[in-house]
């Protein structure tokens, strides 16, 4: 599977985020991809982490009848 780049990304829906790593899953082994939110969320905070399986960071989605990547990495 493709290696994940630290550094900044953007969401095919506009926000930007930070990765900061890949961790495994404790009982799966599954690789997860930690990031940060580089926004304020009322609902979450400031520079709210999230996780999400690296197969679904890494795929690609159909936006408009195009398809683009979940993330755009744009920079470090």
């Amino acid at each position: 599977m493709k290696k994940v780049k630290l550094g900044k990304y953007q969401h095919y829906k506009g926000k930007f985020y930070k990765v900061i790593g890949v961790a495994r899953h404790s009982e799966t082994m599954e690789e997860l991809v930690v990031y940060k939110a580089l926004y304020a969320s009322k609902e979450f905070g400031k520079n709210a982490l999230w996780v999400r399986p690296k197969k679904m960071f890494l795929e690609f989605v159909v936006v408009d009848g195009k398809k683009v990547p979940r993330f755009k990495v744009i920079g470090k």
